[in-house]
């Protein structure tokens, strides 16, 4: 604690473990949707809105058979996009695996560390009311209690 009473285990808490969360989404979403569209994927697409909209131009009863040859043309060309998107996908992520394989255990290492470091002090101060048959107990091993907060440690907090 400071000398004016506050503690800054409750922000370092909360931003390490705001980082811990936000850093393994980061990846992940750089696996899903990283890097721009490259020129290939924006060909395709091209190719095709092209490929559908001369299809739904071709309305006629005599023009049926070109608009059907159209469409499955389209239709092709979105499976090739489905593929290329699935390889570039594959590609992305073999970058980012050697950094994920590495997430898990450094959560688990730091939350550890966390828990021991902060064990003793309080993180939080709760009002008694909101406590009231239970205010020593959630106090218990966080540096007591103040006047009218009740302090609670890491260990109740783990706990939620």
């Amino acid at each position: 604690m400071d000398d004016d009473g506050t503690t800054l285990a409750a922000p370092t808490i909360f931003i390490l473990v705001s980082l811990l969360q936000f850093v393994p989404r980061y990846f992940e979403n750089q696996i899903r949707n990283g890097g721009a569209t490259s020129a290939e994927e924006k060909k395709l697409r091209t190719e095709i809105k092209q490929l559908l909209k001369e299809a739904s131009s071709l309305t006629q009863p005599s023009t049926f058979a070109q608009a059907a040859k159209l469409r499955r043309m389209a239709a092709a060309k979105e499976k090739e996009l489905a593929k290329y998107q699935e390889q570039q996908m594959l590609e992305r992520q073999s970058v980012y695996d050697p950094y994920m394989k590495y997430v898990a255990p450094v959560k688990a290492l730091t939350y550890l560390l966390l828990a021991v470091w902060f064990w003793k002090s309080p993180v939080a101060a709760i009002s008694k009311e909101l406590v009231q048959p239970f205010g020593r107990v959630l106090s218990w091993k966080s540096g007591g209690d103040s006047v009218d907060k009740v302090m609670v440690g890491v260990p109740y907090v783990d706990i939620c």
